[in-house]
């Protein structure tokens, strides 16, 4: 009982950031201020009540339309809201209440924030990727000085740093090869940014990994959904999601997947 409690109060601190993560989504590529004016209805502009705010529930509470306009309100809201604290319950079970669990709830916000947006808009603002590897920088630098005080510090810093610098040179790589083989751009100018941020945080054999699964779910659901007519052929589809899909499984299945496979290959 007591550990369900825990995880109950877990689940409830990332579905609230879920929320924030909801503001960020709407309003940083709408250059709004993330601060004012407080939630409202987006049509009506009535600001949300105290229960309205709720997360998850307080869109059941109002049946998914705005109390105020009766505007429904999409399922989204209270999806990105239930993710997050879903993700971050799966990242204290697996890692326990740790620095590395600390940081991994972080990354994975930065994560959901910049795969909406690119959903949204095909772009990945600069202002979420840089701020992501800076503040992954500074967690590696920690880590390392827990781990073996100032020698471990400047280790996993440089480490974060050449993992930064292979993410975003692979990308840049296949940026520029693939925009030769198709005479247009074959992804846009901020994957490899968010490659070089997803580098720092899960090192250069994460990116790797990141990349491969991110290219496998890509295609699958790339073709899938031409297939079923749900995307036009030749129509550009954002890739971040997919670098984010890749990420995330990799914190929770990497050393498997890479396990699996040197033994697979008799390594």
């Amino acid at each position: 009982m007591a550990n369900f409690f825990i995880y109950f109060i877990v689940f409830t601190f990332g579905a609230c950031i879920g929320s924030f993560l909801n503001v960020v989504i709407y309003r940083l590529p709408a250059k709004i201020s993330l601060i004012s004016p407080p939630s409202r209805c987006p049509k009506c502009l009535h600001p949300l009540g105290t229960t309205e705010n709720v997360p998850v529930f307080g869109w059941l509470w109002l049946q998914g339309k705005c109390r105020w306009c009766q505007t429904p309100i999409s399922a989204r809201y209270p999806f990105i809201e239930a993710l997050t604290g879903g993700l971050f319950v799966l990242v204290f079970l697996q890692l326990g209440f740790t620095w590395l669990s600390l940081g991994y709830v972080i990354f994975i916000s930065w994560l959901l924030a910049l795969a909406w947006i690119d959903l949204d808009t095909m772009t990945l603002p600069n202002s979420l990727t840089q701020s992501g590897l800076v503040i992954g920088l500074i967690w590696q630098c920690w880590l390392g000085l827990a781990d073996n005080h100032i020698i471990g510090g400047i280790n996993f810093l440089f480490q974060g740093i050449l993992a930064g610098v292979v993410g975003i040179w692979l990308f840049d790589a296949i940026l520029i090869l693939g925009s030769l083989a198709f005479g247009k751009p074959a992804m846009g100018g901020g994957d490899p940014k968010l490659a070089a941020m997803i580098g720092v945080w899960l090192g250069w054999q994460g990116i790797l990994i990141t990349s491969f699964l991110a290219c496998f779910f890509g295609t699958i659901i790339g073709v899938t959904a031409i297939a079923l007519k749900l995307l036009p052929q030749g129509k550009p589809m954002p890739f971040g999601p997919f670098l984010v899909l890749g990420a995330i499984s990799t914190m929770f299945a990497g050393e498997w997947l890479l396990s699996s496979y040197l033994q697979y290959m008799g390594l």
